[in-house]
C-alpha cells in the first residue's frame, strides 16, 4: 500500500471524524464553488464541476452544501482562487506534493514552506518530483456493489483502465482526463461510487521506519491543517510491521 493511502487510513482512525469532514466538506465547497465559476454552473457542461461533485457526494457531502457552493460562484464578491501546486522533499528523501487553491499564492507559499522547514523537509521547485507521480483518476465501490467480473466488465465498458477486486472492495483506475465520464458510466451501472478522485500515485516509493512514518505524517497532516491546501500525497512506503506499530499505538 502507498505512503498516502496508509497514511489516510492511521488518520481516520486516529481522527476526530466530525471535525475532519467538516474540513473535508470546507475544501470540498471551495473546489465546487471554483470550478461553477470558471466555466458554467451546469455540471453536464463543466467537467471540473461535475467531477468535484462526485467527489463531493462520494463522501457524503449534503446536498444542500453542494448547492449552496455552486450558487456562490454567482455571486460578486468571490475572491479570484487560482490553483498551486507546491513540490520538495520530507526527511528520508521522501517526496511530496501538494494541491492548493488560494487566492493569495505569498500567504500559502509561506505557510507550505514553512511546514517543510519545521519538518527538516525541502520545499523544491515545481516539477521537482512529480515525475515520481502518475497522474489519474480512482474510483472505489465497496464489495457489495457486485462480483470482480461484474465490476471488471463494467469497467471496461466504461473506458477505465485497471481494476483491483478483493474482500474489502474495488478499486477501479483511469486516466485522470477521463475520471469524470467513466465515473458517471459506472454509476449508471454499479450506482453511487463510495469515493472518486484524482490522485498522484506514486511509481517510485521510499521506504520509511516508524521515526520517519510519524514524522512524514505529523508533516502531512500540519500541511492538510491549512484551509488553502486541497490535496497532498507523498510517496513513502511504510512496511506491514511498522504499520502494526502505528495503528496499534
Amino acid at each position: 500500500m502507498a505512503g498516502h493511502s496508509q497514511y489516510k487510513n492511521i488518520m481516520h482512525r486516529k481522527g476526530k471524524q466530525d471535525a475532519m469532514r467538516s474540513k473535508l466538506f470546507a475544501k470540498f465547497a471551495r473546489e465546487i464553488t471554483v470550478a461553477a465559476k470558471s466555466g458554467t454552473p451546469d455540471p453536464d457542461m463543466n467537467p471540473r464541476l461535475r467531477l468535484a461533485i462526485q467527489e463531493a457526494r462520494a463522501e457524503n457531502m449534503p446536498k444542500d452544501n453542494i448547492e449552496r457552493a455552486i450558487k456562490k460562484a454567482q455571486g460578486g464578491d468571490l475572491a479570484n482562487y487560482e490553483a498551486v501546486r507546491y513540490e520538495g522533499y520530507a526527511p528520508g528523501g521522501v517526496a511530496v506534493m501538494v494541491e492548493a487553491l488560494t487566492d493569495n499564492r505569498n500567504r500559502t507559499g509561506g505557510v507550505v514552506r514553512s511546514v517543510f522547514t519545521k519538518f527538516s523537509g525541502n520545499l523544491g521547485a515545481t516539477g521537482s518530483v512529480s515525475h515520481m507521480f502518475n497522474h489519474i483518476g480512482e474510483i472505489t465501490y465497496k464489495s457489495g456493489a457486485g462480483s470482480a467480473e461484474a465490476v471488471l466488465e463494467a469497467a471496461i465498458e466504461a473506458g477505465a483502465d485497471d481494476v483491483q477486486s478483493d474482500d474489502n472492495g474495488h478499486l477501479i483506475s483511469c486516466a485522470f482526463e477521463t475520471l469524470g465520464t467513466v465515473a458517471a458510466a459506472l454509476e449508471k451501472t454499479l450506482g453511487e461510487a463510495q469515493s472518486v478522485k484524482s490522485v498522484w500515485k506514486p511509481n517510485l516509493t521510499t521506504t520509511v521506519d516508524e521515526d520517519g512514518a510519524q514524522t512524514i505524517m505529523k508533516m502531512l497532516s500540519a500541511l492538510e491543517d491549512d484551509d488553502d491546501v486541497q490535496n497532498v500525497y507523498a510517496n513513502f512506503e511504510i512496511p506491514d510491521d511498522v504499520m502494526k506499530k502505528l495503528t496499534a499505538a
